[in-house]
């Protein structure tokens, strides 16, 4: 997907932030305005990158990195303290949602219960797409789950009676290979359960992130919801991917994934693109600089000088990108063991 500025600019803004065809997401009782989400990404996105997204700005409904219910529920029953996944998570603005995995009914009703009663999360999301190998076909969650939509259903319904009044919703692919696409069966048989939306990356999880997502696919499954909303996600690497799968495929709302990571501003360049507004220009290596010192600094709080700083190079790596010495501050960043490191390693690429 690549619309030029000409096609963005066609999309104006009639008055305040509503866009013709691009409402405020509902999910449930949530309003998602403006209707752009991060996408939950284990290993990524916690508090510390959540609070960076939330200043920036644009970015409609945050998530968590995605959490086991079945690590939840043994770890407290062994009396351990909350996963560390849900660092932040009691105190953050709302809205919130938080992803959880696994394969039973009652563990993921027992954890989203408490996520939406006592931590009282906007939005609780089942994860069906992971296509990791562990998830997906060691623990025979995430993806794997996409083969049986009656035991999808069976999950969702019984999560949705257990976090009521708290919307539930699924992430899912389009199926799990290639020759078993099934996506249209399953967003049937969520909608049916009682999900309040549904979000669909439009690769299989035999694709895992190889190739292009099918933004055609995905399109092709708005007809098969009739009350709910559906959320388009994959390869939204730019403000005009994002118009693009409103004005062409007419989702209700967009999941950025890997393209946040990167570039965490790209969400309120998105949304003035949506809006018809000028887009936003890139933030100044000046300010890229304090973007990583000011995320550094938040994981060194949570986490002490050593492993904070170890956890931040992969977010540095992320960022680290398109510009000249690139790689070599990947390279040094990349085995940085101190703030020390650290901070020498970001000066010698975005300056003093």
């Amino acid at each position: 997907m690549n619309l030029g500025p000409a096609e963005v600019q066609r999309l104006e803004v009639n008055s305040g932030n509503a866009l013709p065809g691009v409402p405020p997401l509902r999910i449930g009782p949530v309003v998602v305005d403006p209707p752009l989400l991060q996408a939950p990404m284990a290993g990524f996105t916690n508090f510390a990158f959540r609070q960076i997204a939330r200043e920036l700005g644009g970015v409609g409904l945050l998530a968590t990195e995605m959490i086991s219910a079945r690590g939840f529920v043994y770890g407290q029953a062994r009396g351990e303290e909350l996963p560390e996944r849900l660092w932040g998570v009691a105190e953050e603005p709302r809205p919130l949602a938080v992803q959880i995995w696994d394969n039973d009914p009652e563990t993921l009703a027992a954890v989203g219960a408490r996520l939406a009663h006592e931590f009282h999360v906007s939005v609780v999301d089942i994860n069906f797409g992971c296509p990791v190998r562990d998830v997906a076909e060691k623990a025979q969650s995430g993806s794997y789950l996409l083969g049986d939509p009656k035991r999808v259903a069976a999950i969702v319904a019984r999560v949705v009676d257990a976090c009521r009044p708290v919307p539930v919703t699924a992430k899912i692919r389009l199926g799990r290979t290639r020759d078993t696409i099934n996506a249209a069966e399953i967003v049937q048989a969520l909608e049916a359960a009682g999900a309040a939306a549904v979000t669909v990356h439009g690769r299989t999880a035999q694709d895992l992130f190889r190739g292009k997502a099918d933004w055609d696919a995905i399109a092709r499954l708005k007809p098969f919801l009739r009350r709910i909303p559906l959320i388009g996600n994959g390869d939204l690497r730019t403000p005009g991917d994002v118009v693009e799968a409103f004005a062409r495929y007419g989702v209700d709302g967009v999941m950025i994934g890997r393209a946040g990571l990167a570039r965490p501003w790209l969400f309120r360049q998105a949304w003035a693109a949506l809006r018809g507004e000028s887009i936003p220009e890139e933030p100044a290596r000046s300010l890229q600089r304090e973007i990583l010192l000011r995320h550094h600094r938040l994981m060194v709080e949570r986490f002490g000088p050593e492993r904070g700083t170890i956890l931040m190079r992969r977010y540095a790596c992320c960022l680290g990108q398109g510009f000249p010495g690139a790689r070599a501050f990947r390279s040094m960043v990349s085995v940085a063991e101190s703030p020390t490191d650290f901070l020498r390693a970001v000066d010698l690429a975005f300056g003093k």
